[in-house]
């Protein structure tokens, strides 16, 4: 199995929001910057950090720019949806745009700058576990008539990674690579800038600057982990097999309370954990992959991350 993971959105913590907190003014008003000549209200780094600009969750890289493209109609599809009014929604777009930005700023390449996070961007010279074309290039080929990026086992799954939008994605990982990058991450106080209550988001999350609220309640990840002793320091746990897990258990409709941990997801598999409190931090490495080469829906990588999770946990003595 291999030993090398493609972090997919783990890049947004790790690499693009440290490098806006760095160079950015969070609260300069940016439409203008950014071609959104036609907006009514500021756009800015907080708004993009926090995921609170209003703009859908997705559009393909395709070079244009993203002004622009928003103007040009697109089907009904769950990437290309407009943003829910009032609440924050998740979108690859604000981060790159947030690279655009680091760009402008430093006027050094985004690729440049994000050599100091110790992780590798690609195309990779050790290729991760390759999985099925995912959602992103079903909606790439709805919302524009230019050619879908061509896979390569060097390269992200990510259709927008492959065709070289920075920001959101295109990092990959091996295990010791990724807990010296954590250390440095955490020693920088990256995190705990980050971890800034800033935002209420669609189906209930909550998010700061770059990381989200990590709730407590039955069958949440905020659950398991607050049974973990203070002081625990960094840990990676990597996970390269790829049998499927019982289910994980059902998950309470309504969230419990903050769990004092905030976290963030990789489509591609890998998750990552931080409490404040004692500067604790949990990265789990995992592969979306079934045995037979598939890509795990939803239910079944929360399965073998709450696994995973769980057996951590055990050995921690939670």
């Amino acid at each position: 199995m291999s030993g090398f993971y493609d972090l997919a959105s783990l890049a947004k913590p790790l690499v693009t929001a440290p490098l806006a907190l760095a160079f950015l003014d969070l609260d300069a008003d940016r439409r203008w910057a950014l071609g959104f000549h036609d907006r009514d209200t500021p756009l800015t780094v907080r708004q993009l950090l926090s995921h609170q600009s209003g703009l859908p969750p997705w559009r393909p890289f395709t070079g244009e720019p993203l002004a622009a493209q928003l103007r040009q109609p697109v089907p009904d599809h769950p990437l290309l949806r407009p943003a829910t009014p009032g609440l924050a929604t998740y979108s690859d777009l604000n981060y790159r745009l947030l690279a655009e930005l680091v760009e402008a700023e430093t006027r050094v390449p985004f690729r440049r700058l994000a050599a100091a996070s110790g992780l590798s961007p690609a195309p990779w010279s050790e290729a991760p576990i390759g999985l099925p074309d995912a959602p992103d290039a079903e909606a790439w080929r709805l919302a524009t008539d230019r050619p879908l990026p061509p896979r390569d086992p060097g390269l992200p799954q990510d259709a927008n990674a492959r065709a070289g939008m920075p920001g959101h994605a295109g990092f990959g990982t091996t295990a010791p690579q990724l807990e010296a990058a954590l250390a440095r991450w955490v020693a920088a106080g990256w995190p705990d800038r980050m971890a800034v209550a800033t935002a209420e988001g669609e189906q209930g999350t909550r998010w700061g600057l770059g990381l989200q609220v990590l709730f407590g309640g039955n069958g949440r990840f905020g659950q398991l982990l607050s049974k973990l002793p203070p002081g625990l320091g960094l840990r990676v746990v990597a996970e390269a097999a790829r049998e499927i897990p019982e289910p994980a258990p059902a998950v309470t409709q309504e969230p419990g309370p903050p769990s004092g941990w905030w976290f963030h997801l990789g489509y591609t598999g890998p998750a990552l954990f931080y409490r404040p409190e004692d500067r604790s931090c949990i990265a789990l490495l995992l592969h979306r992959a079934a045995p037979d080469g598939a890509m795990l829906d939803a239910d079944a990588l929360r399965a073998r991350r709450w696994a995973a999770l769980h057996r951590f946990v055990g050995q921690c003595g939670g």
